[in-house]
């Protein structure tokens, strides 16, 4: 049996877990392991198997697809009390990733065997509704990056990003290249959009991290219709 203090923490991030039957629950908690990753460790490679699901207890991690020109666009983030929509969609199809993930900052991760997972959606009906809600949820994300990427431009999406990093402190501590990563552009670009708002008092770039100083009128901005 796994430590019962990661089992605790566990279970209160995912709590719907606690409402599975009994013996669902006891055989949960038999199969179900803990993984840890490091920052910038892979999660999952494009082309690779899927052998586990697998949920975010701590950390983040960023799920994105690469071209073959080597240009990469964020498809999306996954955080505590989440689970991977690829995964899932792997998992229920018994097909390989199609893109790649790694963690952006030390993550835990409780991971549920293939075969177990299996055996859990074929027997116990709170299981599955828990993971077909997850991955509706999920899947509904992923649809809204799709519009995004199809219908807004990209210093829209930048506002955006930007709002959606920020911390408390108003600090998206990522740098200008890793913007581009996320957005699917180059730096060049973005850069050329932070200098602008950096003019109007909006945003204040420094080594490593962009400061929003205007909320208002980033929001205001990023809510606009795509140009």
């Amino acid at each position: 049996m796994p430590n019962p203090d990661l089992i605790s923490r566990w279970l209160t991030t995912f709590p719907d877990l606690t409402e599975l039957e009994e013996a669902h629950r006891e055989e949960l908690l038999r199969a179900t392991q803990f993984n840890r990753l490091r920052e910038g460790d892979i999660a999952y490679r494009q082309g690779q198997q899927c052998h586990a699901y697998v949920m975010c207890i701590e950390g983040q991690t960023r799920v994105f697809k690469t071209s073959e020109s080597g240009r990469e666009i964020l498809l999306y983030q996954v955080g505590p009390g989440e689970t991977c929509v690829l995964t899932t969609s792997c998992l229920m199809a018994g097909s390989p990733f199609p893109a790649e993930s790694t963690a952006e900052t030390d993550v835990l991760h409780a991971v549920l065997p293939a075969s177990a997972f299996h055996r859990l959606m074929g027997e116990s009906p709170r299981f599955r509704k828990f993971v077909l809600d997850n991955y509706g949820d999920l899947l509904s994300s992923l649809i809204m990056l799709v519009d995004e990427v199809a219908f807004a431009s990209l210093d829209l999406r930048l506002a955006r990003r930007l709002l959606a990093e920020a911390n408390a402190r108003g600090v998206v501590a990522k740098t200008h290249q890793q913007l581009a990563l996320d957005l699917g552009s180059v730096r060049e670009v973005i850069s050329r959009y932070l200098a602008e708002w950096e003019r109007m008092g909006w945003v204040h770039s420094s080594r490593g991290a962009i400061e929003v100083t205007n909320r208002g009128a980033l929001a205001s901005y990023g809510g606009g219709e795509a140009a």
